[in-house]
C-alpha cells in the first residue's frame, strides 16, 4: 500500500507522462503535485516507487516513466474519469441511429477510432446458422439476376447468379414466394436438402435457378458473418510512442490479421460488466508491454453479444478513452435493440 505522498506523486507522474510524453523530473513533480516538498525527499518517493515496480529510469537522466504495473494501479486507484460532454454523446447518437445491424457495428468500430485517434475494434454477434429472413430476385439482364437475402438480424446480402436461361420478372417474384413461404426462417443447409424432393410442386423448371440461390445465399452470410471489426489501425502509425518502433507494430498488425488471440480477449470482456482496461502484457492477446486495450460489451434487447474497443499505447489519455468506450458501447446496445 502506498502512503498519500506517494500516490499523488505517482499520479502527477504518470499525468504528466501521458500528457507530454517524456519522463518526469522532481521538478515537474514539485510544480504539479501541489505538494510542498524539497527536492530531495521527491526523489527518495520515487526512488521507493521504483524499486516496488510502478515506475522506471529509461535513461540515465533523474526523470522516471511509469512501468505496466504503475498504469494499473493508476487506472484503478488514482484516475479520474472525465464523463463525456453533452455535446459528444450526441455526436455519437447522430452517427449511431437504429439502422442495418452491419452498418451500426461498422460505424462503431470507425467513430472509436475517429475519438481516440487509435484502432477501434467491435466483435460482432455470433450467428448459430446461416439463416434467412427472406429473399428476393432482380433482373439484371438477359442472363444475370441480382438476388438480395436478408438475414434475421436484418443485414442484406446481395449476389449476382448467372443463370441457364433467361427468366421474367413473373417467374422470378414466384420463385422468390416460393422460398420465402416455405422456407423462410429455416437454415440454408437445410433448405438445398429439402429442395430436391418439393421443386416438383413448382410447374415451371426453376431448379438450377433456386440451386443456385441457395449456394449463393449460404456463402453470402458466411463471408458477412466476419467475427472481428477492426477500424483505424494505420493512426497508430501516427503515435509518436509506436513510430519508432515498428518491430512491435508489425506484432500488433499481425495479430489485427490473425484475430484469434484479439477474439479470445474481447470473448473474456463479454463475461464481465462495464468497462475493461488490459494494459501491456497482462492482457495475454498483446504481449506486448507498448499497447492496453479497453473494452466494454453492448447488448441487443437486454442479452450481451458482442464488445466494443479501443487497441492503443500503453500511454493514452484513459480518463478519456474509457468514457468514449463505455458510451459508444451503451449507445451501440441502444441503436441495435431498437432496429
Amino acid at each position: 500500500m502506498l502512503n498519500q505522498r506517494a500516490q499523488i506523486l505517482l499520479k502527477t507522474l504518470v499525468e504528466r507522462y501521458i500528457s507530454e510524453g517524456h519522463p518526469v523530473g522532481s521538478r515537474s513533480l514539485s510544480k504539479f503535485s501541489g505538494l510542498d516538498l524539497s527536492p530531495a525527499t521527491i526523489r527518495n518517493v520515487m526512488a521507493d516507487l521504483e524499486e516496488m515496480g510502478f515506475v522506471t529510469s529509461p535513461h540515465t537522466s533523474s526523470g522516471r516513466v511509469p512501468t505496466p504495473q504503475g498504469y494499473r494501479l493508476f487506472v484503478d486507484s488514482l484516475l479520474v474519469v472525465k464523463p463525456l460532454d453533452s455535446i459528444e454523446i450526441h455526436h455519437l447518437e447522430d452517427q449511431l441511429p437504429p439502422n442495418n445491424p452491419s452498418r451500426l457495428i461498422n460505424m462503431a468500430s470507425e467513430l472509436l477510432s475517429e475519438l481516440t485517434h487509435f484502432a477501434g475494434v467491435v466483435a460482432t454477434p455470433k450467428r448459430s446458422s446461416t439463416v434467412f429472413r427472406y429473399i428476393e430476385f432482380m433482373t439484371l439482364s438477359e442472363k444475370r439476376v441480382l438476388l438480395i437475402i436478408v438475414t434475421p438480424e436484418g443485414d442484406v446480402q446481395n449476389r449476382v447468379l448467372f443463370t441457364d436461361r433467361i427468366y421474367t420478372q413473373t417467374e422470378l417474384v414466384e420463385a422468390a414466394n416460393f422460398i420465402n413461404q416455405n422456407y423462410a426462417g429455416c437454415a440454408l443447409s437445410e433448405v438445398r436438402s429439402r429442395l430436391k424432393n418439393e421443386l416438383k410442386k413448382l410447374h415451371l423448371d426453376m431448379t438450377n435457378l433456386m440451386t443456385a440461390a441457395i449456394e449463393a445465399g449460404s456463402e453470402a452470410i458466411i463471408e458477412s458473418n466476419e467475427t472481428m471489426v477492426v477500424t483505424g489501425e494505420r493512426r497508430l502509425l501516427d503515435v509518436q510512442d509506436l513510430s519508432s518502433n515498428m518491430a512491435s507494430l508489425r506484432k500488433l498488425f499481425s495479430l489485427f490479421e490473425r484475430k484469434t488471440a484479439l477474439l479470445r480477449l474481447l470473448d473474456f470482456s463479454r463475461q464481465a460488466q462495464g468497462v475493461q482496461i488490459f494494459i501491456g502484457g497482462e492482457s495475454g492477446a498483446l504481449t506486448l508491454d507498448e499497447f492496453s486495450v479497453v473494452t466494454a460489451p453492448y447488448e441487443v434487447d437486454g442479452k450481451i453479444v458482442g464488445t466494443v474497443g479501443v487497441v492503443g499505447p500503453t500511454r493514452m489519455a484513459y480518463e478519456r478513452v474509457i468514457p468514449i468506450v463505455d458510451v459508444t458501447a451503451k449507445l451501440l446496445s441502444s441503436a441495435l435493440s431498437h432496429h
